[in-house]
């Protein structure tokens, strides 16, 4: 069933259920230890995790809205995030989750094949009213090291839809090459193995670092590269392939003194793989929606 059907009751659940899969998700970011990332384990990076988890309650009414556009609920989102902890936490995570959020709404929780089919619907329908409402987004939130984009400056009013904005950047961030290919290294990289993951049994800390070590592994991390440029970020994902083969082979290696300072390494280094996080995120969210069990939040709605 969709959010918006003809039962109250039931629409109202599936809401709650998909505000469980968002904070689920946001929650495991920081409970589970992930190199170069705060958590609560680790803080780094001038933040704290309560700062992410206090941004994550603060945002999901935004995000989850009925019936509000993707551009909408980003910036909705954005303004509740910096009215609660005064700084950009989830940017990243909010531009992924946006889209996935509406799909779900419309195709409801529990259908893989229904998400991801409404999903590139959404993504095709993006028009320049979301791209405005995003840009305001993203100029408010400031994240670092944008630069000055030949076309498209988030700084000035777009004149194309949202996709094509991104479409514009996706050869250069990992998010923006999400909305441009409809997703496919979300569900390739991340949601399809840790779904296997989940069958197999795996500890469900093991498959969120696994799920970030292998985006970290895959691309150079956006976040990075936008502040200490891509060959940074190639480093970074270097090291982090050793530690992907370390993990899927003994998930003991997670626990290893030398994990941690490899983590220390990195906030020294002030390296924060940002975008590996995000991503890492938006897959759990759309696990979640697609098995609302992981969650404690039952079956499929239908």
């Amino acid at each position: 069933m969709s959010f918006v059907g003809n039962d109250l009751a039931a629409d109202l659940v599936a809401l709650s259920r998909a505000e469980a899969a968002f904070r689920w998700a946001c929650r495991l970011d920081v409970e589970v230890f992930k190199p170069g990332n705060v958590s609560l384990a680790s803080a780094g990076h001038d933040m704290v995790a309560a700062q992410f988890l206090s941004s994550a309650a603060a945002a999901a009414g935004p995000l989850l809205r009925t019936g509000a556009p993707v551009g909408e609920r980003v910036e909705g989102a954005v303004v509740a995030t910096r009215r609660a902890v005064g700084c950009n936490t989830n940017l990243g995570i909010l531009l992924l989750c946006a889209p996935l959020a509406l799909a779900a709404e419309r195709a409801g929780l529990g259908d893989e094949a229904g998400l991801l089919a409404e999903l590139h619907k959404v993504l095709a329908a993006l028009d320049v009213a979301d791209a405005r409402a995003t840009f305001r987004a993203i100029a408010l939130a400031n994240p670092g090291g944008l630069g000055k984009p030949a076309e498209q400056d988030v700084s000035a009013t777009p004149t194309v839809d949202l996709r094509s904005a991104m479409a514009l950047a996706a050869d250069r961030d990992l998010i923006a090459r999400q909305y441009a290919y409809g997703f496919g290294d979300l569900v390739t990289v991340g949601l399809h193995p840790f779904l296997r993951e989940t069958d197999r049994g795996h500890a469900l800390p093991l498959r969120v670092q696994r799920t970030f070590l292998r985006f970290l592994s895959a691309f150079p991390d956006s976040h990075i590269a936008r502040k200490f440029g891509r060959e940074t970020a190639r480093q970074v994902q270097d090291e982090a392939k050793p530690w992907l083969a370390a993990i899927e082979h003994d998930g003991m290696a997670a626990a290893s003194p030398r994990f941690a300072a490899w983590d220390a390494s990195l906030k020294q280094r002030r390296l924060n793989p940002g975008t590996s996080a995000d991503l890492t995120v938006a897959t759990l969210f759309t696990a979640a929606l697609v098995r609302p069990a992981l969650t404690g939040g039952g079956q499929r709605s239908a």
